[in-house]
């Protein structure tokens, strides 16, 4: 389960050194994230919020969380330049969750941050979300979360992070809601949310490749469209 530090102005993990990074959170995991987001936002004596602070404050052993954290500022209104800062983390958090692996991230993405306030923005504005969806969540399906599964939707996750990062219009809320769906799922062992994460998956790659296939038709009809004439 994330718990804050004993000093809540001092997020980080609990010392578990078995705890395996597949492992089931707790039922009370979302409100423990939420305590550690509002921490975070809540620290003055930092100047900028970096995503290795988050990496640090969540711990090594959550896949859930912290996919959340970084597809979450992609479904609601945040500062400019923030997908940029969380693209990166998510295509490498799908890739290693595919892989079996605990989580990490090399320095050049870890030193990626926000300016504190801008933090305490996002955090303000996904907090209700989290608290909304945990009255949701709860262990059920629990087949659909096997180890394999979970390589299954890292290798899911992976592509819409790809998807999310590429520079479509609004192509990145469909992608994002899929993987805090999965997130979820990881999270609370809820299945169901893991089958709702696979539809929107379905449907988020069938209409970014209609934009794609239309967007390239449209190139493809200017470029011609003087030898035609």
């Amino acid at each position: 389960m994330l718990r804050l530090s004993d000093n809540p102005a001092l997020p980080g993990p609990v010392d578990n050194d078995d705890a395996d990074p597949h492992a089931t959170e707790a039922s009370s995991a979302p409100v423990g994230l939420v305590e550690i987001l509002r921490a975070l936002a809540g620290d003055e004596s930092r100047e900028r919020i970096s995503v290795g602070d988050l990496l640090s404050a969540m711990g090594d052993r959550a896949f859930g969380a912290l996919m959340l954290v970084f597809a979450l500022p992609n479904i609601v209104p945040t500062p400019p330049g923030t997908s940029a800062i969380t693209g990166a983390p998510l295509v490498l958090l799908s890739a290693q969750l595919f892989a079996g692996k605990t989580p990490w991230l090399p320095r050049f993405i870890s030193d990626r941050s926000l300016a504190r306030e801008d933090f305490a923005c996002v955090v303000e504005k996904i907090v209700p979300i989290l608290l909304w969806v945990q009255k949701l969540l709860k262990p059920r399906m629990e087949g659909l979360l096997s180890p394999a599964s979970e390589r299954v939707i890292g290798l899911i996750c992976l592509l819409l992070a790809v998807i999310l990062a590429l520079p479509i219009p609004l192509g990145n809320i469909l992608p994002a809601v899929a993987i805090c769906c999965f997130a979820f799922a990881i999270l609370e062992r809820d299945g169901l949310f893991a089958l709702l994460g696979g539809l929107l998956s379905v449907v988020s790659v069938a209409i970014v490749s209609g934009v794609i296939y239309g967007i390239s038709k449209a190139v493809v009809y200017f470029i011609l469209a003087p030898f035609w004439a």
